[in-house]
């Protein structure tokens, strides 16, 4: 007998429906275009990816050079050290040319210094890159948090670090799912209240904060539990067994300007309408 897949109905009498394991990015793209999520998490073979985005390669650098900077002994945790990791992490993938991946380069480098000397090293996060999981009724929900700090009266923080070229505004903080199961998620793992969450944008050096109230967080998990479970019912039907025409008919792809950052622009026919970008015109 076979194991069920995920979000499949287990068949003994008594038992519990399996937990749709899921991390917010899965969910957004799903919400994004149902045919993009069945192409990067059902198909098999996954169909041909596009090449990296230049701005997906600024943000991996900097992400990895915050976490490490953390590793460092506390004499070495100095805004220069957190600038050299940039450097030595850095990868020239998705940039026209050698001249302008240096040019983001030693640009990513600045501002994470100047992020960096508002920082103090003594004072050392509850978690760096730090994994966190909250469960609803019907989904397991997870996700890295980049860094919970404990703040003296505020309490515990949840920082998400921003690299793109957006403007973020309070909304973005108080709508986003992926903080409210990191919040949800520490809350569960520290047993302690975690309601303040906060987008760190690097490049202007921003940050945009939102106090939740248990309610909001709640509300927040609410809808990620009927999302999944709806995605799990899919999932399952999926893999058991569709035609291509019905394949597409229960993933449908949702056309919009978005689809010429897609990945799977060139082998979705419907996206191919859309003009494609180039890999560093998303760089901030």
């Amino acid at each position: 007998m076979s194991t069920p897949d995920v979000g499949d109905q287990l068949l003994l009498d008594g038992m519990p429906t399996r937990l749709y394991p899921a991390a917010p990015s899965r969910l957004a793209t799903y919400a994004d275009c149902p045919r993009r999520y069945r192409m990067g998490y059902l198909d098999q073979p996954t169909p041909p990816r596009g090449g990296a985005w230049a701005h997906h390669t600024v943000g991996a650098a900097v992400h990895v050079a915050l976490a490490r900077w953390w590793e460092l002994p506390l004499p070495r945790r100095t805004p220069a050290a957190g600038g050299e990791l940039v450097v030595t992490g850095w990868s020239s993938e998705g940039f026209r040319d050698e001249r302008q991946s240096r040019e983001h380069r030693d640009r990513a480098r600045g501002y994470v210094e100047r992020y960096l000397a508002t920082v103090d090293p003594a004072v050392l996060p509850l978690g760096v890159e730090r994994t966190v999981s909250v469960r609803t009724e019907r989904a397991s929900l997870w996700g890295r948090a980049d860094r919970i700090d404990d703040r003296p009266g505020e309490g515990v923080v949840v920082v998400d670090y921003k690299t793109g070229r957006s403007v973020l505004t309070v909304d973005d903080a108080r709508e986003s799912l992926a903080l409210a199961v990191y919040a949800a998620g520490a809350a569960r793992t520290l047993r302690r209240e975690v309601t303040r969450v906060e987008l760190h944008h690097l490049p202007t050096g921003t940050v945009v904060g939102w106090d939740h109230t248990p309610a909001s967080i709640d509300e927040h998990l609410s809808g990620a539990d009927a999302q999944a479970a709806a995605m799990a019912t899919l999932d399952a039907a999926f893999r058991a067994g569709m035609t291509p025409d019905e394949a597409d008919a229960a993933f449908p792809p949702l056309v919009a300007p978005r689809c010429g950052w897609c990945e799977f622009r060139s082998t979705c026919g419907p996206g191919r309408s859309v003009p494609a970008h180039r890999p560093w015109d998303g760089l901030a």
